[in-house]
């Protein structure tokens, strides 16, 4: 079981900046990736932006690659995601997403979601 307790968010103007964290607990020595997805009203849940925690390599969506920067600190099971030059498309809820692998079956676990809105 893992337990993701995330923090961050809240209102900004565009143009702005945020920060999200995620810290991961219980059992997270099987964690093979961790990331952000995101929710915007009325819309299906996207991905945002993930990293393994084997080599770090990361992944982002297009709509923000050079905005946002995924970043994880493996001994305190932590990912942070920084959400720079922030647009009015990017208001959403953002979910932090851990994917658990253990004799080879996958479990995703997800945090309890954090609302991003920009104003415009």
């Amino acid at each position: 079981q893992v337990h993701l307790v995330e923090s961050g968010g809240g209102l900004v103007q565009a143009g702005g900046s945020l920060r999200l964290s995620c810290a991961a607990s219980g059992n997270t020595g099987n964690i093979n990736r961790m990331g952000w997805y995101r929710q915007p009203p009325g819309k299906q849940r996207e991905l945002v932006a993930t990293t393994t925690t084997t080599d770090g390599s990361t992944n982002y969506a297009g709509s923000v690659k050079g905005r946002f920067t995924i970043s994880r600190d493996k001994a305190k099971n932590t990912v942070t995601l920084q959400m720079n030059s922030l647009k009015p498309e990017d208001t959403a809820d953002y979910y932090c997403n851990a994917e658990y692998v253990f004799l080879g079956i996958r479990s995703d676990y997800w945090g309890q979601g954090t609302q991003v809105t920009v104003s415009s």
